[in-house]
């Protein structure tokens, strides 16, 4: 063999291994998705995220904790004066990957929001000087809008209490800190606070593990509430116990510090949207949370989730594992109605510096499986997200995940986790290309505002013809803390036969009958044709 074709056969070898390579990363990505990196530095740690109806994402973190890495613009602010001229909060515009400082005026550290009917969001309470506030930011086009305060208080501090809307627009807070009690916004009248002796039952010694409780609005109208490892119905008009669900098995703790996750799984439209099942995963071991601040053990965490059908006659938790142990896990309803369980770490706890071993993998969860066959892990990042770590889901389907802070105050070096900037998205792998065939575009809504139990029309093209496999999804963004989706919501629309119209395809869709299916507001409008789904489109369903 002459040096030449010696020469030919090596560059050949080498094309060979190149592809089989490109080949193994593709085949990856196709069932564990992919990570790309956004922002270097967005100037604000994400502690509290959110999607608005205007494709931009509020993001704030504490005001006490000291100049962030990125200064306010609103008016020129006088650093000489002893005026805090850092930024807290942030707005960051999807379509121009940017970022626009935001000005707080009051600490909002560990607090807590919901979003009113019109899009504007309702934030409430924090630390010192903002245990009782309450807070505005309604979504603009034209950067023009920022936060505001409300003259009037909450009644109670509200310091890791949690949100949810209700079917009358009105938000309810409960609990916080040494709060047992809760309270409405905007109140009837000089309405105050109304004692919850559950949070009291459910408080830990020394450990409480029963903040942020997770809030779940039923079918019936009332609200299901889980705290530490208890969970009851409750009429909150009536304020009156309707049904006390069994203890979660599990051997530890869900609520913060203990932080595991919950989320109330996909209503269907088929049984009316009756039929409620939940899914909580993760948390601590009892005892995680003083072993990790007193003598830095990090006790691995919890790796069971629990799932119950809360409208069923005989209620019971259905127990299952995760792949791994994970506290402090976000979970996310995605556009396909899969779980993803992303963010978090292996062993401790929520808190500062009381966990260790990051948890890099997400988990997809996959409810429609068998028990045994739900979950299956995915590509893994490189940035860990520990304590003050959030994640939404965007409209065209990728997940941004941003924050990490277990210290206070913004510390870049000499400590095990140094405060992250970074901004990322996960790409899920049903945006690999391989599934562009059955991606569906939504071309038009015959109207955005929609009443309920209306019907409205929708147009979309496709390249080839539609599965039989075909779902409308309605998805309600959540509010994003603490390992904590608040008021997060799916729902599965009913759909009329779809018809092949001049450029393209039309179907009618129709609204729930009532705020209690879907309460009042902005939802992302999906088409998921045989699993793939569509970039959303807001709608707004109104009474």
């Amino acid at each position: 063999m002459t040096m030449g074709e010696l020469r030919t056969v090596l560059i050949v070898q080498a094309l060979l291994i190149i592809n089989c390579y490109v080949g193994l990363i593709s085949g990856q990505q196709l069932h564990q998705g992919r990570w790309e990196l956004l922002l270097q530095n967005a100037g604000v740690s994400a502690m509290h995220m959110t999607l608005t109806h205007t494709n931009k994402l509020l993001i704030f973190d504490q005001t006490l904790a000291g100049p962030s890495q990125i200064m306010r613009t609103d008016p020129p602010c006088n650093i000489n004066a002893s005026q805090d001229c850092w930024a807290h909060s942030i707005e960051y515009d999807i379509a121009t990957n940017s970022v626009r400082p935001l000005h707080l005026l009051t600490d909002t550290f560990c607090s807590s929001a919901a979003f009113a009917s019109n899009g504007t969001l309702i934030q409430t309470g924090g630390w010192s000087d903002g245990a009782r506030v309450i807070r505005y930011f309604a979504p603009c086009s034209d950067a023009t809008c920022n936060w505001i305060e409300s003259p009037v208080h909450l009644t109670a501090n509200r310091w890791y209490a949690s949100n949810q809307i209700l079917p009358d627009g009105r938000v309810i807070v409960i609990g916080g800190r040494r709060s047992f009690n809760y309270e409405f916004v905007p109140k009837v009248l000089s309405e105050g606070a109304f004692q919850l002796p559950f949070l009291v039952k459910t408080n830990s010694v020394g450990e409480e593990n029963n903040l942020y409780p997770f809030l779940h609005l039923s079918s019936d109208g009332n609200l299901f509430i889980f705290a530490n490892k208890d969970s009851i119905l409750f009429d909150y008009n009536k304020n009156q116990v309707l049904k006390t669900f069994p203890t979660m098995p599990g051997g530890g703790a869900r609520n913060y510090p203990s932080s595991g996750s919950s989320v109330m799984l996909p209503l269907e439209s088929a049984n009316n949207f009756q039929k409620v099942e939940l899914l909580i995963c993760g948390g601590a071991r009892d005892g995680a949370f003083k072993k990790a601040t007193t003598n830095q053990t990090f006790v691995e965490a919890l790796r069971s989730c629990g799932r119950m059908e809360i409208t069923s006659q005989n209620p019971q938790w259905e127990m299952e594992e995760m792949p791994g142990p994970r506290v402090m896990g976000d979970m996310l309803i995605l556009p396909t109605a899969q779980i993803l369980i992303i963010n978090g770490a292996k062993n401790g706890t929520a808190g500062w510096q009381s966990a260790r071993e990051p948890a890099l993998s997400p988990f997809l969860y996959t409810p429609t499986e068998a028990l045994g066959n739900r979950f299956r892990v995915l590509a893994p990042t490189k940035i860990p997200r520990m304590y003050h770590s959030t994640a939404n889901v965007l409209p065209d389907g990728r997940v941004l995940v941003a924050g990490s802070n277990s210290n206070y105050g913004y510390r870049f070096s000499g400590v095990p986790f140094p405060t992250e900037l970074r901004v990322e998205v996960y790409i899920p792998y049903y945006l690999h290309p391989h599934y562009d065939s059955k991606r569906v575009n939504i071309t038009a809504i015959s109207t955005k505002e929609i009443k309920y139990g209306s019907k409205f029309i929708v147009r979309f093209t496709l390249s080839r013809r539609p599965s039989e496999n075909i779902k409308f999804n309605a998805y309600a963004p959540p509010f994003t803390t603490h390992s904590w989706s608040m008021n997060q919501r799916m729902l599965s629309l009913v759909a009329t036969p779809i018809v092949k119209g001049k450029g393209g395809y039309l179907v009618g869709l129709t609204a729930p009958s009532s705020a209690v299916a879907a309460p009042s507001g902005y939802y992302l409008l999906t088409i998921v044709n045989g699993g793939v789904p569509s970039e959303a489109k807001w709608i707004r369903f109104i009474n």
